[in-house]
């Protein structure tokens, strides 16, 4: 019995021991509390409500004590090629067919002059970086970029093209390509192909130069687009056409990698519109019901009135 009185004497004074301790660890309760504050929501403006005064959304959000991060309009630059062609050539009209006598044959063979003598000074500049660079050579090897990057497109090779052309030409060529089928063969060169124009513009810094040569191209082709229906929409397989073109090449003339692309076209003002594109239309038949054919209808497609127009 005495033993027994002497272990629960111990655990109680243990126990005993132990609350006290919590106790002392114990935060006190405050006496008072604080009043709780009105809480602020910020709700983000709902997309499409018409008739509405759009308000300060700005303001709203730093009074519900969000902060919005500052947005900076930065534009990605490429510095691999120019955003343009760097004064164009001129073509004359006619392409040398006016008479040097008249008013307008002056005009151009002065043009001419001022712009072979920047030619010469361009071309001067590109042989320093380019010393396998020649006017005669260059052409022919203008033409057959101009060839490959052709039939690159027909079959859409990206990789290929991405190597032939800049990334300002790659966007204009392949644009609007993506339902259609296109058929380009090259027939014949009527004239050899030259050097008409030279340029040497420079971009960002002093010393960062690019080329941008002019080449007059003038060949006999067949273009034939089909739209996503397998429709002609323009030109012809069987029926060849003389094409006069003046194309323009760029190179990154500081890269010791860089390589001659199609840069660009020039159309000149005099040159004659383009044939309209056939479009394929769809025109709106029967409403037809639930288990019923439209050949069973016989029904007649009526066909549009003829309207006079001119280009």
């Amino acid at each position: 019995m005495r033993r027994k009185l002497i272990a629960l004497r111990r655990v109680t004074c243990y126990s005993l021991s132990k609350v006290e301790g919590s106790l002392e660890g114990q935060h006190h309760v405050p006496l008072f509390l604080q009043v709780r504050t009105k809480k602020r929501y910020f709700i983000p403006p709902s997309t499409g409500l018409k008739g509405k005064m759009q308000e300060n959304t700005e303001a709203k959000a730093k009074a519900a004590g969000i902060v919005f991060r500052q947005q900076y309009m930065e534009r990605p630059i490429n510095i691999a090629c120019t955003a343009g062609v760097f004064d164009p050539y001129i073509p004359p009209e006619g392409d040398a067919r006016l008479s040097s006598l008249s008013k307008e044959g002056l005009k151009q063979r002065t043009e001419q002059l001022r712009q072979s003598a920047a030619s010469q000074l361009a071309i001067r500049k590109i042989k320093e970086h380019d010393s396998e660079f020649t006017t005669k050579i260059f052409a022919e090897r203008a033409q057959e970029i101009f060839i490959e990057a052709h039939n690159c497109l027909t079959n859409f090779n990206k990789e290929k093209l991405h190597s032939l052309l800049t990334e300002r030409c790659y966007p204009e060529m392949t644009r609007g390509n993506r339902y259609k089928t296109i058929r380009w063969r090259f027939v014949e060169s009527l004239e050899l192909p030259r050097v008409v124009h030279a340029r040497c513009p420079d971009m960002i810094s002093k010393g960062n130069l690019y080329g941008q040569v002019t080449v007059r191209m003038h060949s006999r082709q067949t273009l034939a687009i089909y739209d996503r229906f397998g429709r002609l929409m323009l030109g012809s397989e069987e029926q060849p056409k003389d094409v006069l073109e003046y194309l323009v090449l760029e190179r990154h003339l500081v890269n010791p990698y860089g390589c001659w692309r199609l840069h660009g076209k020039i159309v000149p003002s005099w040159a004659p519109a383009k044939d309209p594109i056939i479009k394929t239309v769809m025109i709106a038949g029967p409403e037809l019901k639930p288990g019923e054919e439209f050949d069973a209808l016989n029904y007649n497609v009526a066909k549009p009135a003829a309207v006079q127009w001119n280009k």
